[in-house]
């Protein structure tokens, strides 16, 4: 089950703005679940400084095979320059949730 299952990680500026960036990536089927949580506070460098700023964090649940995807899909869909996009192998977990995972992110035909 090792690196077959991942979640993915990134963060929005704005509620509206990460609900819309989840229902695009579930809806190409790039993760099975996406989960958005905030505000959160995030401290940061950026362009020589360092920044505070509210954020909105996703939680993706995805397969391996869909990592490079849902990656793209991410930078191609997100405002900012540099987005978060960051991926932790599951290393175990429900069977029955995992299996889940895996046929919602089959793409259609």
């Amino acid at each position: 089950m090792a690196e077959e299952y991942l979640q993915v990680i990134t963060t929005t500026d704005a509620k509206d703005t990460a609900d819309q960036l989840a229902r695009s990536i579930v809806e190409a089927r790039l993760a099975a679940c996406v989960q958005v949580l905030g505000p959160i506070s995030a401290t940061y460098w950026w362009e020589g400084k360092v920044e505070s700023a509210e954020e909105w964090l996703l939680q993706m649940k995805t397969t391996a095979d869909r990592y490079e995807a849902l990656a793209e899909h991410i930078k191609t869909h997100h405002s900012y320059d540099t987005p978060e996009i960051v991926a932790t192998p599951i290393t175990n977990g429900s069977a029955d949730y995992l299996s889940w995972v895996r046929a919602e992110t089959r793409p259609r035909e």
